[in-house]
């Protein structure tokens, strides 16, 4: 079919003379039908909503544990028994008899002075002994021979009282010269010299043929028990405040507490002395040039690993506190209005607590209000939270935590 001009305007002339027909209410519901088809196809056609991304944190719950607190310092390693052993007569060193290094008994000889002075002493003592006692014995026969004669009227009082004056002071004199034969026979046992304690004596600080003695050299050499050590360290004033504030008294035993204050020490290598020290001493007074105060800890020492005048780390444990709560140190955030964590809630829904924290435990830290043991806390994802928001929670050591980061 050709379409020209004429048949187009025959076409519009139909059109239009039909519409002519349709009635006003045949035109509305056409209008009408077109409007909800229209809807419908709004309706089905567009594109259905994506539902919003909740963000994924990784979460743990709280802790409650019986948190052991520590403070670290520097230690200083001393023997328990350190004795200088010295000459205390003077004299010509004639003989060592230990070698140098090795352990020795209490009572052992060291050392041999040149006795020969000293016991021509005692020799010299113990004849002026004898001498007092001859003496001593004339004086009490003459004595004993006088009275009677003196009661027979055949003495004077004259005679009786020198017989007595003669016989005490012979006494005295006997009395004199037992005192000087021990101090020279002490001051001759002074050339034998022994070693008052048992332990491990150091090099000889005298040699053979020296003059030593009060006029001379006097230290010969250094025994040092080591058995059990002593460790000295320092802790500032603000330790022994916070020790206060808990009631543990260092230095002191206390029947109500389940531990003691106790420390361990760091070897040489890194490692650590697998005994332990129990704290006996504290200063009682601070210094004031330091602000610290001594403290002193005994330590077994069976197989002298630890050496006195070491440098050592000591860790010390402070405080025990039973059923505390804590959580990790990354759940902390810090603000200038303070730390808090963000709390999960039962319906999923973070919540910002702000809490109050105390010390700190390797990587964990106790809290001291704001928290209950019961709840659930952020530890990794918290960066893209806010308060209100809700979240998905997946366990801390699940593999997902990769997705909170």
């Amino acid at each position: 079919m050709k379409f020209n001009k004429e048949t187009f305007k025959e076409t519009a002339a139909h059109i239009s003379g039909q519409a002519k027909d349709l009635s006003r209410g045949q035109w509305i519901a056409i209008i009408l039908g077109a409007a909800v088809i229209a809807v419908v196809l709004v309706i089905v056609l567009r594109p259905k909503p994506v539902p919003a991304e909740l963000p994924v944190v990784a979460v743990e719950p709280v802790r409650l544990e019986d948190a052991e607190i520590y403070g670290e310092y520097v230690g200083r390693i001393r023997a328990q028994q350190f004795v200088e052993i010295r000459a205390r007569v003077e004299g010509y060193l004639e003989a060592m008899l230990f070698d140098e290094g090795t352990y020795i008994q209490k009572g052992q000889t060291l050392f041999i002075i040149d006795p020969k002075l000293y016991r021509a002493r005692v020799n010299k003592a113990k004849a002026q002994l004898n001498k007092a006692r001859a003496q001593a014995l004339k004086a009490e026969r003459d004595l004993n021979r006088i009275r009677p004669l003196y009661e027979q009227n055949a003495a004077s009082q004259l005679d009786l009282d020198n017989a007595i004056a003669s016989y005490e002071s012979a006494e005295a004199d006997v009395i004199v010269s037992e005192a000087d034969l021990t101090q020279a026979e002490m001051t001759l046992s002074y050339t034998t010299v022994q070693s008052p304690i048992s332990g491990y004596i150091s090099e000889r600080n005298a040699d053979i043929g020296t003059l030593v003695g009060p006029g001379g050299k006097s230290l010969l050499a250094t025994v040092v028990k080591s058995d059990t050590v002593l460790v000295d360290f320092s802790m500032t004033a603000l330790d022994y405040l916070r020790s206060k504030a808990r009631n543990v008294n260092l230095g002191h035993k206390d029947s109500t507490r389940t531990w003691d204050p106790y420390i361990t020490v760091t070897l040489a290598d890194g490692s650590q002395y697998p005994v332990r020290g129990l704290v006996d001493f504290a200063d009682p007074q601070v210094d004031p040039k330091t602000g610290t105060f001594s403290v002193r800890a005994e330590m077994a020492n069976p197989n002298h690993i630890l050496l006195p005048g070491q440098f050592t780390q000591v860790k010390l444990l402070l405080d025990v506190r039973e059923n505390a709560i804590v959580v990790p140190n990354k759940a902390i955030i810090i603000e200038k209005g303070g730390a808090y964590i963000f709390v999960v809630r039962p319906d999923n829904v973070v919540e910002k607590r702000f809490v109050e924290t105390g010390p700190e435990i390797d990587n964990d830290i106790i809290i001291e209000r704001g928290l209950g043991y019961n709840e659930k806390i952020v530890v990794e994802g918290y960066h893209k939270l806010s308060h209100g928001m809700k979240v998905k929670t997946v366990p801390a050591d699940t593999t997902e935590t990769e997705n909170a980061k």
